[in-house]
């Protein structure tokens, strides 16, 4: 743009995606930190207002209140499926954070999770020992305590509450395809279970499971908190991964995971030596759900239990990917399935945002609760590892007695009471 304050930099490159947001509001409702905090600041159209006022310099990159503004959004995308123009606002997201970076840092807590899931000799220490920590009593008992300690603690102890059964013979021809799964960071380090669950589901309904070794990281929240350098780097070492599995399919159980994965073209599309590869392997990404979706699934054993479905946001937002999770729970007999009142709302985790703004997270939560207390539900299924741990620390601390779970646990458990 002419007079451009910001030249070369990810926000200036990104606006035509600024140029496209016609100020119209439908946003406005959709937006869970515009409900909360009643700011227009903090809504995504008053957002894209000050990204363009960096790109105008009518406001500075160094000026606080526009890091703190941009540093509230949840990066949930619900404001892109009922924008009429079809603004792009993640990537919008993205580019303004990691434009930002350059002038302002981010906060210790954020550097540090950051530092630590982009080195893999860092990242397998540190999700052993909160494996071991999550089998014993402490995370329960610390997750009393007031503040971002209390509630991390919760976090860690909603992740030992599993119902994985007895494993059961799986015998498949692998009709269907070959399939790689990523094992992802959270879901390997503490939710091991549920992706044991998946390779298992996978199989029953006629995928062969192949590895795919060299895997990292997906990316995401380096992307989402504007360190795209970390996150192409990333991108690049599973795509070499993916590429060499020979897989069909790349099977993701993580929706925040998931929604990068799909969109490595576009992360990488300055890259021309990546960039078509970028590309295909984001076209062979598949939500677990959306496999199981489209191979029927097989009927499984019966399991009675009154359950209620979240939506994570980067499944239904950005993925846009939203009867598959019904369909999956639609296979297990005797699973009453009780609809969630706005569903399609944030939960608060947002990736690591629960930890680096308790306070907004906080309140995005408390209706999330409210509605899921109007169920009765004892489980609450949701595919997303951030979602999980942010719900599951919500019920301990309200002292709810529901549990979160992945779906595929659920349908896993249904296969082992078949007895498959």
């Amino acid at each position: 743009m002419p007079g451009c304050a910001l030249p070369g930099t990810p926000l200036a490159d990104a606006l035509p995606g600024i140029n496209a947001c016609v100020h119209c509001g439908f946003c406005l409702q959709a937006c869970p930190t515009y409900l909360n905090l009643e700011d227009e600041n903090d809504s995504p159209r008053g957002r894209i207002f000050l990204m363009r006022s960096l790109l105008e310099g009518t406001v500075g990159p160094n000026d606080p209140s526009v890091k703190e503004h941009i540093d509230q959004c949840l990066g949930c995308r619900a404001c892109e499926p009922v924008c009429p123009s079809g603004v792009p606002y993640g990537q919008l997201l993205e580019a303004t954070r990691a434009t930002l970076r350059e002038h302002q840092s981010i906060s210790p807590i954020a550097r540090l999770i950051l530092f630590v899931f982009a080195r893999p000799w860092l990242l397998r220490p540190a999700m052993f020992f909160s494996r071991i920590l999550a089998a014993t009593p402490i995370p329960t008992v610390l997750s009393g305590l007031k503040g971002r300690l209390g509630f991390a603690m919760a976090m860690l102890a909603s992740t030992g509450r599993s119902i994985e059964r007895a494993r059961y013979d799986v015998r498949s021809r692998g009709e269907r395809g070959k399939v790689a799964t990523l094992r992802g960071c959270v879901m390997d380090g503490l939710f091991g279970a549920t992706n044991r669950a998946t390779n298992r589901v996978l199989e029953v309904n006629g995928y062969r499971v192949v590895d795919a070794p060299g895997q990292q990281c997906c990316g995401a929240l380096h992307a989402h908190a504007g360190d795209l350098e970390n996150a192409r780097k990333l991108a690049r070492r599973n795509i070499a991964a993916f590429e060499r599995s020979g897989a069909e399919f790349i099977a993701v159980n993580a929706a925040g995971c998931g929604a990068i994965m799909k969109e490595y073209g576009h992360l990488l599309k300055d890259d021309p030596e990546w960039r078509d590869r970028a590309l295909a392997i984001g076209s062979r990404v598949r939500d677990i759900s959306e496999l199981l979706a489209a191979a029927g699934p097989r009927v499984g054993g019966p399991l009675p239990m009154r359950v209620t479905y979240q939506a994570p946001c980067h499944l239904q937002h950005a993925q846009r990917v939203t009867q598959a999770p019904l369909t999956m729970l639609a296979a297990i007999p005797g699973l009453e399935l009780v609809p969630l009142h706005d569903s399609d709302q944030c939960c608060g985790s947002a990736g690591i945002y629960n930890l680096i703004e308790p306070d907004t997270s906080d309140a995005v939560l408390e209706p999330k609760l409210a509605n899921i207390r109007a169920t009765h539900a004892s489980w609450v299924a949701t595919g997303n590892p951030g979602c999980l741990m942010q719900i599951g620390a919500g019920l301990i601390r309200a002292d709810m007695g529901a549990k979160a779970i992945h779906p595929v646990d659920l349908l896993d458990a249904s296969y082992a009471a078949y007895g498959q």
